[in-house]
């Protein structure tokens, strides 16, 4: 597709803003539509879970591409230094590659959209289970997994609508919608205040939660990851390291071993390392149209062939050839407008298909590297390399363990973010990872996320030089998404980001 119909697609949604349909999270399910039984609250506690795959309907339309765990993989590996892209595009997501952000992108409003649907629907359970008297052990857990959905979805929409934790804890948040009662023009909360809330909601998730209901279900165990990863974007080294500590020592979980890794996300519901994942079943392979893997593999008709692992995270792993994590990216001979192929396999194989996978949100290893980062942060080098090496060990390293030594010339927190980058490669965690440490994304390297690029400008030879795009600072304006057009226009309370 021409960069000229890109212009277009970019400028053409700017000029009907204000004909857009009200899109406000709104669902049918109410507190007088739960019976207030264990079935009933498991019933509407599914749809909630359902709400991350399903492509739902949004402003009066159902469009194959909207999904959730496609925009969230999207908006955030794509805009990272782990994914090229390999040609401009009409679709929403190359506004991630170019950092060309609207208020009115798909991609983004449909996020925000479908987040609160989330939001709204756990909130109404919640409600409904005010009026159970002394809820057993099983209705604890549902009333669990509804305060831990409800802080996994306002924790996804902070990192993407607001500055992080880190750079400025008093700067606008997101709207906190804790209630289904909630008058619909709210302002947004400060990012300390949607924290604190989503720090509460992930304890009392963990206090109520005590039965196992399998890995596609929030678990006690998954609250403490929750609470692992949002103290180590709030900057709590202590609290990170006790709360990975917590799901480490639940002995739940073992790492996976290098034989195992290979085959770890396509079988990610029987995998001893997953604590969290959505669950996909072959009625939900959306194939070509849909799916996340059709954005970054193809076995020559499932995907689109357009996105792949970047030259910046390939020369990151190039010391060690023989590290499983390759076998994750798949080299082809072709070259795509100039571009390598390196396809992405993160995604696909769960029951051969090259579009099928269950994502999995939370796992032992990310465990092991939050833990690794806070160590390393506290100015304990000798245990985080030790939980890096835990890693290592597992993913074909055994000889090239640091066993305590730092690398020449690099720091403890440098050879920690190395790791992550690598192990959590495409899972949606790198831009957050770079930007919440105050670093550059540094993306000088060739791809279409280089504005203006053409084919014939590609030497790979040589580093790309004189384009804007190339190194992103922490605090360039564009590493946060506008809050979308629908809520601006409908919430007057609600600021929108510069």
């Amino acid at each position: 597709m021409t960069t000229r119909i890109l212009l277009i697609i970019l400028t053409f949604p700017l000029l009907f803003g204000s004909c857009l349909k009200d899109v406000n999270p709104s669902d049918s399910l109410t507190t007088g539509t739960i019976t207030q039984t264990t079935q009933g609250m498991r019933q509407a506690l599914n749809g909630a879970y359902a709400l991350f795959k399903d492509h739902v309907e949004f402003n009066g339309t159902t469009d194959l591409n909207n999904m959730y765990l496609r925009q969230y993989f999207q908006m955030s590996d794509f805009a990272s230094d782990d994914i090229v892209c390999a040609q401009t595009t009409t679709d929403p997501l190359y506004y991630s590659f170019s950092l060309n952000h609207t208020p009115t992108q798909t991609n983004s409003r449909y996020f925000w959209y479908i987040s609160y649907k989330i939001i709204n629907d756990v909130n109404t359970v919640i409600e409904a289970a005010e009026g159970v008297q002394n809820p057993d052990a099983t209705m604890k857990q549902l009333i669990g997994e509804c305060y831990f959905l409800r802080a996994f979805c306002h924790f996804n929409l902070v990192k993407f609508y607001a500055r992080p934790y880190t750079q400025d804890p008093a700067a606008p948040g997101i709207i906190l919608r804790t209630s289904s009662t909630d008058p619909s023009s709210k302002a947004r909360s400060t990012v300390a205040e949607v924290y604190a809330s989503i720090i509460a909601d992930a304890e009392k998730g963990a206090e109520l939660m005590a039965e196992q209901r399998g890995v596609q279900y929030a678990s006690q165990e998954a609250a403490w990851a929750l609470l692992s990863r949002a103290y180590l974007y709030k900057g709590n080294n202590d609290s990170t390291i006790y709360y990975s500590n917590k799901v480490i020592n639940s002995n739940r979980f073992s790492l996976t071993d290098t034989t195992a890794f290979r085959t770890m996300f396509a079988n990610a519901m029987g995998s001893r390392e997953t604590i969290l994942c959505v669950a996909f079943t072959p009625v939900d392979d959306y194939g070509k149209a849909g799916s996340i893997a059709s954005m970054i593999y193809s076995d020559g008709n499932s995907g689109w062939g357009e996105e792949f692992a970047s030259q910046s995270l390939r020369d990151t792993m190039s010391a060690y050839p023989q590290d499983v994590r390759w076998s994750y990216i798949v080299n082809t001979p072709e070259k795509k407008n100039g571009i390598e192929t390196y396809y992405i396999m993160k995604f696909s194989g769960q029951g051969g298909s090259p579009t099928l996978s269950s994502p999995i949100l939370f796992r032992l290893a990310e465990m092991y590297l939050n833990k690794a980062e806070a160590e390393a942060k506290a100015g304990n080098t000798a245990a985080a390399l030790a939980d890096v090496d835990m890693i290592r060990k597992n993913r074909g390293l055994q000889g090239a363990l640091y066993n305590g030594q730092l690398p020449a010339g690099k720091t403890a927190l440098q050879t920690v973010l190395k790791e992550r980058r690598i192990e959590l490669a495409f899972e949606g965690h790198r831009t957050f990872d770079v930007y919440r440490n105050k670093l550059n994304l540094d993306r000088t390297y060739w791809g279409y996320h280089l504005p203006g690029l053409k084919e014939s400008d590609i030497d790979l030879s040589k580093r790309p030089a004189g384009y804007a795009n190339m190194v992103i600072a922490p605090d360039n304006k564009r590493v946060v998404y506008f809050i979308p057009i629908d809520e601006i226009q409908t919430n007057k309370l609600c600021a929108q980001n510069p």
